[in-house]
């Protein structure tokens, strides 16, 4: 696996990161019949919370991004992006998986949505998210907190 890194965002990473949502998203939106150039960006721009969201660097560079935004019940997984070349090189498993160690640790449940046939729900489903509800176009997920025992391993950072 590539090394990575998470980093704070801030402000000036509203583009990229709406770029990389309007480039990751296409296929799905457009076999949902729900793809919209204009929108798609807008509707990023609209909810980012640098507060709240990371930058993933590979080699010091831009690479992806995901939020981890506090609700009254749970924490929303949200902007989970990473740069089509590095799907499938384990990146992605490995953001997941430390920040479901952070919410397994404080003890809080993780919520998310993800469009309906999207190939990301099979990772979600792997750590352990199940069906919450769904519509037309969204499936909504959660995962309840693990106790530290029953957790696998993780790779430091």
């Amino acid at each position: 696996m590539t090394d990575w890194e998470l980093r704070p965002a801030s402000a000036a990473d509203v583009e990229a990161v709406a770029e990389l949502r309007a480039v990751v998203l296409r296929a799905d939106l457009e076999r949902l019949g729900r793809h919209d150039e204009q929108r798609v960006r807008q509707r990023l721009r609209d909810g980012f919370a640098p507060a709240h969201t990371w930058v993933v660097e590979v080699d010091g560079a831009f690479a992806g991004c995901v939020a981890l935004r506090p609700a009254a019940d749970a924490h929303w997984l949200e902007h989970f992006y990473l740069a089509p070349r590095l799907q499938g090189s384990g990146i992605g498993t490995a953001v997941l998986r430390e920040l479901l160690r952070r919410c397994d640790s404080a003890g809080t449940p993780v919520r998310l949505n993800v469009l309906r046939g999207s190939p990301a729900r099979s990772l979600y489903e792997r750590h352990g998210f199940t069906l919450d509800t769904e519509d037309a176009v969204d499936v909504f997920m959660v995962r309840a907190p693990r106790t530290i025992a029953a957790q696998t391993p993780t790779v430091s950072m």
